[in-house]
């Protein structure tokens, strides 16, 4: 009974950590149309501090999700903490053979492994201009313009397979309801790690016409 007891306290105590520590802002949109399957949402133009890194998704979410918040955690001229916000996006990155042969460092593109965006919403009260400059040369401020979005949430741990899967759904369903889609799917993450697995927030997502 003690240790059961234990066992309680501990899950209470992690449920309310996962609970308060992806209390962050959130990206603002306005759902416009709501499906079975999925929802329309719209997304005002916004601003997002990206990196771009290489390797498969799992890989390169975690790898860019610590370039980034290095920017966000001091990692500028200013050497000012930024606040946290959700979700992370991680966007598959299609380039074209003469474009790898053109890029140049901080990013080294070859025929190994896929491309991948990593990025963070900032906070909306910052403008281009009032964001400090990274120091990291692999992070870059992107004005990003609105956009409308069909998005399909899910919970519990997120892996390669399971995010694929997820993204191919959606495009299938999309095109079942003849909803024509602009570039690829990407995937969203709300939570702080070691958030406990019945408060994940996962999304994949695509832009559509």
């Amino acid at each position: 009974m003690k240790y059961l007891l234990i066992l309680v306290a501990l899950v209470v105590i992690w449920t309310l950590w996962g609970y308060f520590s992806s209390r962050v802002e959130q990206a603002q949109y306005s759902v416009i149309k709501k499906t079975s399957d999925y929802e329309i949402r719209d997304y005002p133009a916004h601003i997002e501090a990206q990196t771009t890194v290489q390797g498969p998704h799992e890989n390169a979410l975690n790898q860019g999700f610590s370039i980034v918040a290095g920017y966000i955690f001091g990692g500028n001229v200013r050497k000012q903490s930024i606040a946290m916000t959700a979700p992370v996006v991680e966007r598959k990155v299609e380039i074209s053979q003469s474009e790898k042969i053109a890029m140049t460092a901080p990013v080294t593109v070859s025929d190994q492994g896929d491309t991948h965006t990593i990025s963070f919403v900032m906070p909306s009260s910052y403008t281009l201009e009032s964001l400090p400059t990274p120091t990291d040369a692999r992070v870059k401020l992107v004005s990003v313009p609105a956009q409308k979005v069909a998005v399909f949430g899910f919970s519990w741990y997120r892996n390669t397979s399971r995010v694929l899967s997820m993204q191919k759904e959606l495009m299938e369903d999309l095109s079942r309801d003849g909803v024509t889609v602009v570039g690829q799917p990407s995937y969203a993450g709300y939570n702080a790690p070691w958030t406990p697995p019945w408060l994940i927030r996962n999304e994949v997502l695509v832009q559509i016409k």
